[in-house]
């Protein structure tokens, strides 16, 4: 890892400020092997940046809903997502960040973490993303826009509204559906990822004192 900070005493407080940042990226860490995870947990107060060369999907939905939890001051906030769910995915040239501010007696810190770097690709499984922000080149195949969410999946297995998080958006809201989807030049920040599992071939995880993103604003 680069810069490193020495001593127990700093360590320890420092992990404690940097729990919201690794539990905003929890889900890149771990596969959860039993299928897409009921998402009613409290996000973090941070939202982090995704960047990859390329995204590809099979049965994709995109329905709006919101996030809630509690931000870095312990105060309780709720924010707008879309959530963008794939029955698969593959991503190639993953880069995650996350930024945290005032950490005791270091400053900012920044969490940088890279995967699919190489000839294998990042693959994932009933994954949701809660989307605050994209930018991308975008192509769909056999598209429907303007279904109703509570109508998404078009045959059983595929994502609908995601376990857990019904009562966040209304089954009669706007949502959109494609068997496939390829997305380049992806620039996207969010508050959580849920996966069924998620494999991470090349995995580097850095920390650096500063900011480090994986893309500017």
């Amino acid at each position: 890892m680069k810069s490193q900070v020495r001593g127990g005493t700093r360590w320890k407080r420092f992990a404690v400020v940097m729990v919201p940042s690794v539990a905003a990226t929890a889900a890149i860490g771990i596969g959860l092997a039993q299928g897409a995870l009921a998402a009613s947990f409290s996000i973090s107060g941070q939202e982090f940046k995704v960047r990859a060369t390329e995204l590809t999907g099979k049965n994709f939905v995109q329905y709006g809903s919101y996030a809630e939890g509690t931000n870095l001051k312990g105060e309780k906030f709720a924010a707008p997502v879309a959530v963008s769910g794939f029955k698969s995915a593959t991503i190639t040239n993953m880069c995650q960040s996350v930024v945290t501010p005032h950490v005791p007696l270091i400053g900012t810190v920044s969490l940088e973490l890279k995967a699919g770097t190489g000839d294998r690709k990042v693959e994932a499984t009933d994954i949701y993303l809660d989307v605050s922000d994209l930018e991308a080149d975008a192509y769909f195949e056999k598209i429907d826009i303007g279904v109703a969410a509570g109508s998404l999946p078009k045959k059983k297995g595929d994502p609908g509204i995601q376990p857990g998080t019904e009562g966040k958006a209304s089954p009669f809201g706007f949502a959109q559906r494609a068997e496939d989807v390829t997305l380049t030049n992806v620039r996207q920040k969010a508050w959580a990822t849920t996966a069924g599992t998620f494999r991470l071939p090349d995995l580097e995880l850095k920390l650096h004192r500063g900011t480090k993103e994986c893309f500017q604003d």
